[in-house]
């Protein structure tokens, strides 16, 4: 079993610390920033051991140079991405085994919010940066729509009890946008009125299973007449596939 804890960066970004059940080793994922690591690993007592990295924007990467310096530790990250003093370039299908705290990750390319961007999948989790997020989905920056649609269809196939560690806390600012375009989800309420709750207790909305995703996020539920219907409704004109469904609620969403 893994012990994953959320690491606050900037505004609303998460660090995760990830560390077995049995020895002070830890890893951390998307280090926007040294010092909330460096925090919690005197905290804690641990170590650190490897850092993993999803894709290349700042808030991701900016504290690696900082902790390498005082850890000395691998760093893995997507081959075809410009990661801060990369060591361990990946890409689809690797796997990646730190022997040391017992944890092993498959790599999947997911791109279209960047042109490389990973994910990390094991143990049941899914590290998925800013691919998909609570409730959305990560804006379009290098990559294409069309790739960020398929990349989100490939993780729809994961194991429903995946549990995914996305990079920000969007969740309730994304539901808001969820519950315009479908607004006769019951799902979306109930989760709205949960996930108020745990901000207003200071509490991080996330991880949140795939199984979740899959009945709140309208950006994986494009086949689905209303939110189809919705789309049509802001083109002013029909939609002929899910995936040009998509395209175009993710133009509306960045709209707003």
């Amino acid at each position: 079993m893994l012990k994953i804890t959320s690491l606050l960066s900037r505004k609303d970004n998460y660090i995760w610390l990830i560390r077995s059940e049995t020895g002070p080793e830890a890893v951390v994922v998307d280090p926007g920033e040294a010092g909330p690591v460096e925090h919690a690993l005197r905290k804690r007592r641990l170590t650190l051991v490897a850092i993993l990295v999803t894709h290349h924007h700042y808030d991701h990467v900016e504290g690696i140079t900082e902790l390498i310096t005082r850890y000395q530790v691998p760093v893995f990250g997507p081959a075809n991405e410009p990661i801060p003093c990369l060591t361990q370039p990946v890409g689809e299908g690797e796997h990646i085994t730190l022997k040391g705290v017992g944890m092993e990750f498959s790599v999947m390319e997911i791109p279209g919010h960047t042109t490389g961007h990973v994910g990390y999948y094991g143990h049941g989790t899914f590290f998925c940066g800013d691919t998909l997020f609570a409730a959305g989905c990560g804006k379009v920056f290098d990559g294409t729509p069309e790739q960020l649609f398929r990349s989100l269809q490939r993780i729809s196939r994961l194991p429903e009890e995946t549990l995914v560690y996305c990079a920000h806390e969007y969740t309730e600012e994304n539901l808001q946008f969820a519950l315009t375009v479908e607004p006769g989800n019951p799902a979306l309420g109930e989760r709205l009125e949960k996930i108020r709750q745990l901000r207003a207790a200071g509490l991080p909305t996330l991880p949140v299973t795939l199984a979740e995703e899959k009945q709140t996020n309208p950006f994986l539920r494009c086949h689905e007449p209303e939110v189809i219907r919705a789309v049509e409704q802001f083109t002013g004109r029909p939609l002929v596939s899910t995936e040009e469904v998509f395209v175009a609620l993710r133009r509306w969403r960045d709209r707003i």
